[in-house]
């Protein structure tokens, strides 16, 4: 085995950069907690893993200026993998953006260790969530068998330097998506949380001596919170559906005029 990826070296190299451009994006994956030598390692332990089923129906060209472009190919092809499976938490963490404010929490700010960046506190609380379900969905699996091995067998680098155009369509459709997806999970919520403000400003009309203002916010608090307890099943099973959606995109790429509406 290790004499044939010796003698194959230049296809070694480009499955490797494929996978290590997937992981550096890929969801928890990327994070810059996880140290860059692990990073290369589980890209070089996958790409072994993977060799024999790709080497096969797998030609490239001799050193040079053709290489470097498929090698650049690869790395895009590894990319675009793990920024559709990012869009999926992404619309998580949005969906709390958006009713963060009507809430109360609109100035409360976290530091999310993975992307390295403050975001809204119910952004981070759903951006847990959808951790715990991801990988309780075995979404690392998926991740090295939807994401690696499939990949190689439906898509190649030469492919997609030939669609970019259509590609680049398909990313921006999914980027869409994602704040399509995210108001549709924020709903419920943020709809309770309007008829509570429209409830409020009813009574300070009907009893301007009540004080509302007091009462607004934790009475907003508290029902975002139940609202969110009573569709918490409700959110795993959305995003089970959109983790499901996101590797169904990855495995049609290769027909990606199809994909394009």
């Amino acid at each position: 085995m290790t004499a044939r990826i010796i003698g194959d070296a230049q296809i070694f190299f480009l499955i490797f950069v494929r996978v290590f451009a997937l992981i550096q994006t890929a969801p928890l994956l990327s994070s810059e907690s996880i140290p860059q030598i692990a990073k290369v390692g589980l890209s070089f332990f996958s790409a072994f893993a993977v060799f024999p089923w790709v080497v096969a129906g797998y030609s490239v060209p001799d050193f040079g200026l053709e290489y470097a472009m498929l090698a650049v190919g690869e790395a895009m092809i590894g990319v675009i993998y793990g920024f559709i499976l990012s869009t999926v938490f992404a619309a998580f963490q949005t969906s709390g953006q958006f009713f963060s404010l009507q809430m109360g929490f609109g100035a409360s700010q976290v530091f999310d260790p993975l992307a390295q960046i403050e975001i809204p506190l119910m952004g981070q609380f759903l951006n847990i969530i959808a951790m715990f379900v991801f990988v309780g969905t075995m979404g690392f699996q998926k991740i090295f068998l939807s994401g690696v091995i499939q990949s190689f067998e439906t898509v190649k680098a030469v492919e997609i330097a030939a669609q970019r155009e259509d590609l680049i369509a398909m990313m921006l459709v999914t980027f869409s998506r994602m704040f399509e997806n995210a108001l549709v999970l924020s709903f419920p919520i943020l709809g309770t949380l309007f008829l509570v403000s429209v409830t409020m400003g009813l009574l300070a009309k009907a009893a301007p001596q009540m004080n509302l203002l007091m009462l607004g916010f934790p009475l907003s608090i508290g029902v975002a919170f139940l609202m969110i307890f009573l569709t918490m099943p409700y959110l795993v099973a959305a995003f089970e559906r959109l983790l499901d959606a996101g590797f169904g995109v990855l495995s049609l790429i290769h027909t990606v005029p199809e994909v394009v509406p």
